[in-house]
């Protein structure tokens, strides 16, 4: 793989480039009072928060289905009496 194409031009130009873009991202950073370390928390905030709401689905989808099944078991087990009870009369005839 050539050197060249895999930085993006000479080595030498690109090092130039980046130390440049790093002090005008630095200088940008330092007047919004954005310090390294703060960054580096709300990054890691935003991941714990992130994970937080994917468990936070599981424990919704379990509260919903006890919910719906503290409607539906009834519901369901009072129709197969009535089934069973039922089919057992027309046998009987």
């Amino acid at each position: 793989m050539d050197r060249n194409r895999f930085l993006g031009g000479n080595p030498i130009g690109v090092i130039v480039r980046l130390v440049v873009l790093s002090i005008i991202v630095g200088i940008v950073m330092s007047a919004l009072e954005i310090r390294p370390e703060t960054l580096l928390y709300h990054v890691q905030m935003l991941i714990h928060r992130i994970s937080m709401l994917g468990f936070g689905v599981f424990e919704s989808i379990f509260a919903y289905l006890v919910l719906g099944a503290v409607v539906v078991v009834p519901i369901w087990l009072i129709a197969r009496l009535l089934g069973f009870l039922g089919g057992r009369s027309e046998r009987r005839d």
